[in-house]
């Protein structure tokens, strides 16, 4: 039985994720700013001092730290702005940095511990209309692999986590200028074969092989899959995507 946290519990993914967690006998804390058993705000300092104090009272410690809130974002180079980019890097990266600072003493006293970044698979290949949401999901791959890196020494674990297109009602609250991007990528949200519960499956089962690298569905590993062994059909892949966006623009 383990002790976790997970931010973004109140719906979507997090939601799943915290039933996928008591369902197999964890001890489960859900976060969110509303609608939780602890409101946290991955934004604030505060907050995040609060819930490890909330955490080191109650259980003494921490097993899983579960970095799942984010927000929905993107659009073409010209088209969204940079208080756009703010936005999407204050949640997507700084929450998940604020997150894993918080927790890293906690960690290290009692030498033992997993992190578990919810990134996507953006993170990992980065198609045209998604610079700003792309960047940060990739910010939070490569703090990922240095987390796990640095905290080795003291038995702690990190993996992060790169789910394709599922459905959730995260792109329901997505907010850009470039409305085009949103348009295509909420017919993509709506077409998906997977939802919250078939990916939070997959997250479980991946930490429990000790995965560093989650992808949870099929068409986040074809897509990788490609990148890694085909890189020039993945760019003329990329390309096309580009030019079939420009076209639906222009309508």
């Amino acid at each position: 039985m383990a002790r976790v946290l997970v931010t973004g519990a109140a719906g979507g993914l997090g939601r799943s994720l915290v039933q996928a967690f008591t369902a197999r006998g964890d001890d489960v804390l859900a976060t969110d700013l509303r609608g939780a058993d602890l409101a946290l705000d991955v934004t604030s300092d505060t907050d995040w001092a609060a819930a490890r104090e909330h955490v080191e009272r109650t259980w003494g410690g921490l097993d899983l730290l579960v970095n799942n809130a984010g927000i929905a974002g993107g659009g073409r180079l010209d088209q969204d702005t940079t208080a756009e980019w703010d936005r999407l890097i204050a949640v997507n990266l700084m929450g998940v940095v604020r997150g894993t600072k918080a927790f890293v003493p906690v960690f290290k006293a009692q030498g033992s511990g997993h992190v578990v970044n919810v990134a996507s698979l953006a993170g990992l290949v980065h198609p045209a209309g998604m610079a700003s949401y792309s960047a940060t999901k990739a910010a939070v791959v490569a703090l990922t692999e240095t987390t796990g890196h640095e905290l080795a020494g003291w038995g702690v674990r990190a993996s992060v986590v790169c789910p394709s297109y599922f459905r959730t009602g995260l792109v329901e609250a997505m907010r850009g200028s470039d409305a085009v991007v949103g348009e295509v990528v909420g017919r993509l949200v709506e077409e998906s074969p997977w939802g919250p519960d078939d990916i939070a499956r997959a997250v479980v089962e991946g930490i429990e092989r000790g995965d560093e690298l989650i992808l949870p569905d099929d068409a986040a590993r074809a897509a990788y899959r490609l990148k890694t062994t085909d890189r020039p059909a993945y760019d003329a892949t990329m390309r096309a995507q580009a030019r079939r966006l420009e076209e639906h623009a222009r309508g």
